[in-house]
């Protein structure tokens, strides 16, 4: 959840040497790049002089900027830093990381929740440590340090007390007395490894470092790392010696910039016929058969498949309940979708025969995690979507299907949403393809289709002026109702969930069909009401059902704004506003008819003078359950 940076070089690689940068700079930078993950406080550590100097403050990276340019820090070849998202005690300056102990020589930064701190807290107090702050984390440092007061070796000292450590963290650790380097560990929480010449970085993701380096290294867990300058070893907890896998960042440092957007949600927005573009993109080979090389389970496995559950939360939920109506339609297996965090605890039916897909966009999401594990424990075949290369759900998966998104900064999904449902609906049509549900002429015309949603979602876009006077006009409404069915229903719940993210309102997503059996009760005159209308030209009996809705709602005074097909002259009686897109075949909707949501909820979070990249009490990813 929280975002850490770390980096050392050798001397000469900084100040006036060609690169012309010191470990604050290379730290303050990281930060501002993961602060999606963590905003309510940051800090910085550095060695200088023999000694450790760190600053920090309750706020974002800005308040800790601030900080430092009234109190300077040291130039520094040795780094780390952080920036929080509150678990064990609230946001304040004291509760900040880095946690400095041992005298000031031992500086800790941590991502994570230790989940038997209370009972070290109370070995450690009675060996007469102090504490100062109301974190988990406070407490791990001071373990840390009892244990190099042991050991006298910082590397030997992380892998002691990460045997005691229950939970899921991410540690990194500096000590004045072993300034040559930094010391990590991992055990179910973010991070990687980036790789420079004469300096090496540390990052809960490669947006930590992605200024500096595109080469990066994946740690497993329960996995100890000592970087220097020069070096980088990794070692598991009992100090065997473990191997890293090296991988090459395909985006660079750019694609995590706003690019003249008012913010990132805005430019993530613009950037989805990309993102739904590139992750089409080289699925075939040259007899023109949909490949994944990234699926490496055997086809007789998968051919047996007698049942597929879609384990998500959030946003990704919705993108697996889209995912639900194509799979079984085209691959006739019957398909389930959980949420992750519910999964593993209601004992669920999962045997050699069913195919789990997880999904996750930063593939750090605990909940998932767990359940991917719960899954393969049982036997089952795991398939990753995901978006950040490197993470964890992809590793421990049986095989990943990476979409190609580019980095996802604003907190509130957009890009990946969409990204989501292309890479399923490319796994359902792999296996439909594999099980000969279709023919290899069938899936390349849904393929056809596919590739039109780029352009058919830039002409939604064009349209933005439209939606964003509706929002403005709107910013005082108290609740937004929204209705779908079919595939149109979890687009409904999740035009629900960014209204309720960003723009802190009361919104609820229906299935239309539900309407009569209790959701009516609640439109009064003038609820804003939005439909989302299936094509008239596919199912036809529930068009014309949903235009029922429209007119129930309508009926008791609601303010009813209709996303429609262009051409859809139905709904037009109907309609106090009609938001057109382009026509498109069932399953190919959601692509189209949630972007107009998403950007009336950007807008109206803006008009009500929200952070829409940084909502309250949330960051971009679950890393503990």
């Amino acid at each position: 959840m929280c975002g850490i940076v770390g980096y050392i070089a050798k001397p000469e690689n900084s100040g006036e040497a060609s690169r012309e940068y010191f470990a604050l700079d290379v730290v303050l930078e990281g930060l501002r790049r993961l602060e999606y993950r963590g905003y309510d406080s940051a800090g910085v550590a550095v060695y200088a002089d023999g000694a450790i100097d760190w600053r920090k403050k309750a706020g974002k990276v800005a308040k800790l900027e601030e900080e430092i340019a009234q109190r300077p820090l040291a130039d520094s070849v040795l780094g780390i830093g952080h920036t929080r998202w509150a678990t064990h005690g609230g946001p304040s300056d004291i509760n900040s990381h880095p946690h400095v102990v041992a005298g000031g020589k031992l500086a800790v930064v941590h991502n994570g929740i230790i989940e038997n701190f209370a009972e070290l807290k109370t070995e450690l107090t009675e060996l007469g440590y102090n504490f100062v702050s109301e974190t988990d984390t406070e407490v791990a440092a001071t373990a840390l340090a009892h244990a190099f007061e042991q050991e006298r070796d910082l590397t030997r000292a992380m892998r002691k007390v990460c045997q005691r450590f229950e939970g899921a963290f991410t540690l990194l650790g500096i000590h004045a007395d072993q300034p040559d380097r930094i010391v990590a560990a991992r055990r179910d929480s973010p991070l990687v490894i980036g790789l420079g010449e004469g300096e090496n970085f540390l990052g809960s993701d490669v947006s930590g470092f992605i200024d500096y380096t595109k080469q990066a290294v994946e740690m497993g867990n329960d996995q100890v790392v000592t970087i220097t300058a020069d070096d980088i070893a990794i070692t598991d907890y009992e100090g065997n010696p473990a191997e890293g896998k090296s991988f090459h960042i395909e985006w660079d440092a750019a694609a995590a910039k706003k690019d003249g957007f008012g913010s990132f949600m805005e430019k993530e927005i613009h950037d989805q016929p990309a993102a739904v573009r590139d992750t089409l993109f080289g699925r075939f080979d040259e007899q023109g058969r949909l490949t994944l090389d990234e699926v490496h389970i055997e086809e007789s496995l998968l051919k047996s498949v007698d049942k597929i559950i879609v384990i998500a939360c959030g946003t990704a939920a919705y993108a697996g309940h889209v995912a639900r109506y194509a799979i079984e339609h085209w691959c006739r297996i019957p398909t389930e979708v959980e949420l992750a965090h519910e999964f593993r605890y209601r004992d669920p039916i999962v045997t050699p025969r069913t195919l789990v897909v997880a999904l996750s966009q930063s593939g750090e999401t605990m909940d998932t995690l767990m359940a991917v594990r719960h899954a393969r424990e049982q036997g089952a075949k795991v398939i990753a979507i995901c978006n950040t290369q490197g993470s964890s759900i992809p590793r421990e998966a049986d095989a990943a299907l990476y979409t190609h998104a580019g980095p996802e900064i604003a907190v509130a999904s957009t890009k990946a949403f969409l990204a989501q449902i292309t890479a399923t609906y490319l796994l359902g049509l792999y296996l439909a393809q594999l099980r000969g549900n279709m023919f290899t002429d069938e899936v390349q015309m849904v393929i056809s289709e596919l590739r039109q949603m780029p352009e058919k979602i830039e002409a939604v876009i064009d349209n933005k002026a439209q939606v964003a006077e509706l929002a403005k006009s709107m910013q005082d409404a108290t609740s937004v109702l929204f209705l779908g069915r079919h595939v149109g229903f979890p687009v409904a719940l999740e035009g629900a969930l960014k209204l309720k993210e960003i723009a802190y309102l009361h919104a609820e997503g229906f299935a239309a069909g539900e309407l009569k059996h209790g959701p009516i009760a609640l439109v009064e005159e003038g609820q804003p009401v939005f439909v989302i209308v299936p094509s008239p030209r596919g199912r036809d009996s529930l068009h014309s059902k949903v235009v029922s809705n429209i007119q129930e709602v309508r009926a008791r005074g609601a303010i009813t704004l209709v996303i429609a097909e262009e051409g859809d002259t139905a709904v037009e009686d109907y309609a106090n506003h009609v938001i057109r897109i382009p026509q498109a075949p069932t399953l190919m909707q959601p692509l189209l008819a949630t972007v107009p949501l998403q950007i009336f909820a950007c807008v109206m979070a803006e008009t009500k003078g929200y952070d829409v990249d940084q909502p309250r009490n949330l960051a971009k990813s679950v890393t503990v359950e």
